[in-house]
């Protein structure tokens, strides 16, 4: 009797995969567009866009891009948050990170722009913590 109340607690999980179709970058805000804009003008490599909108409630989006030194880090979120405040009146309602420049966290609310080091990024792995998150398509000429 013991081993059949075993076998009927035990619960089968499955995995489905449903495939979403890619944010389109077009569809995206325009702030956020001139924030990625920013990041390759200032040779971004890698920049990866996240829709989190269906999964999460304190943003919209991840933007997730690398840096390869602490200047060239600095440079990127020096960009972005100089350009969106001057031409889109847009200001970070937060930013974390900038002095050590291994990580710098831009949050404008809808949202949150991730610039890392190499090191760093590929140690916190944002896309794989966030592999639930729908893709934001990138145009080819970043």
């Amino acid at each position: 009797m013991e081993e059949l109340q075993e076998k009927s607690l035990a619960r089968e999980t499955a995995r489905i995969e449903v495939a979403t179709p890619a944010t389109r970058y077009s569809d995206l805000d325009e702030g956020l567009q001139f924030a990625i804009r920013a990041a390759a003008d200032k040779k971004a490599l890698n920049i990866v866009g996240l829709d989190l909108r269906d999964i999460a409630s304190f943003t919209e989006h991840f933007i997730i891009a690398t840096g390869t030194n602490q200047r060239q880090v600095q440079a990127i979120a020096d960009e972005i948050v100089e350009r969106l405040k001057k031409e889109k009146g847009l200001r970070a309602v937060r930013v974390e990170g900038y002095r050590t420049g291994e990580w710098v966290l831009l949050d404008y609310g809808d949202f949150v722009f991730h610039i890392f080091s190499e090191t760093a990024r590929e140690f916190y792995d944002l896309e794989r913590l966030w592999r639930d998150a729908g893709k934001i398509e990138m145009p080819d000429d970043l």
